[in-house]
């Protein structure tokens, strides 16, 4: 809500001239056993009174966020012929995905003191403990970089499509590792690198069928969850001991 009321503070026009109307694909995303990842189609088209304007650049960036939550990264260092944690960082806020797609260079449609405070951009979206210093920026980077490697932060610049300054669309790819719950798609509006208006709606992604009963058994019923993961580990190993004897004879 914070976050929200923020973000309306900087739209920088009174009355809103142009206003998104947004349109999904899908309205979730389900996890299930086989769950390899999944694309969203984000689509909409901006509603003016009035005949566009023709002495800004429009731009228009479309970011989806995961939950929330702090992160310890940590520095490993060989003392001794052996792999020690040697130091850390605690990241206050670090989104557990996070996409950012526009229709330009990110710097070309947004000011970077308007990212600063609306915490667009992935650097930005990141927030440490305290001030910050030249090791809180080096360990921020490093986790950037590490879930950029597992498609968990992705920066897309040019992959929002706009049609005659009216329709626009994009696409999300959302890897398999992904944590569960609400997901926060924003699609924001610009003119002269201001924010013009602003559009948020949620995407739960969730677990069903096998994976939500599973994850329910463990959370729920601890002792039965680990009675059966020991009774299919026996069994499991019964049965390679069988086919390893009929392979003997």
């Amino acid at each position: 809500m914070i976050r929200l009321l923020s973000l309306l503070c900087l739209l920088s026009m009174p009355a809103k001239a142009e206003e998104i109307v947004l349109g999904l694909s899908r309205d979730e995303v389900a996890i299930t056993a086989n769950f390899d990842g999944s694309d969203i189609l984000i689509f909409g088209a901006i509603k003016r009174d009035a005949p566009a304007p023709t002495d800004e650049k429009l731009g228009v960036i479309i970011t989806v966020a995961g939950p929330d939550g702090p992160v310890t990264v940590r520095r490993k260092a060989r003392r001794l012929g052996i792999w020690v944690n040697t130091d850390s960082v605690n990241v206050a806020v670090a989104p557990s995905f996070y996409a950012v797609a526009t229709n330009m260079p990110l710097a070309e449609v947004l000011n970077a003191e308007v990212d600063s405070k609306a915490r667009i951009s992935i650097a930005n979206a990141i927030r440490t403990y305290g001030q910050m210093d030249g090791k809180e920026v080096d360990f921020e980077d490093a986790l950037i970089r590490i879930r950029e490697d597992q498609r968990l932060y992705q920066t897309l610049p040019d992959a929002v499509l706009v049609e005659d300054e009216t329709l626009f669309r994009t696409n999300i790819s959302m890897p398999a590792n992904l944590t569960e719950g609400d997901y926060r798609a924003e699609i924001y509006l610009t003119r002269g690198g201001d924010i013009v208006d602003v559009y948020v709606t949620d995407i739960p992604v969730k677990k069903v069928g096998l994976e939500r009963w599973l994850y329910n058994l463990a959370h729920d019923n601890a002792l039965l969850y680990g009675l059966m993961s020991l009774a299919i580990a026996i069994a499991a190993g019964w049965g390679a001991s069988a086919v390893f004897s009929v392979f003997k004879r």
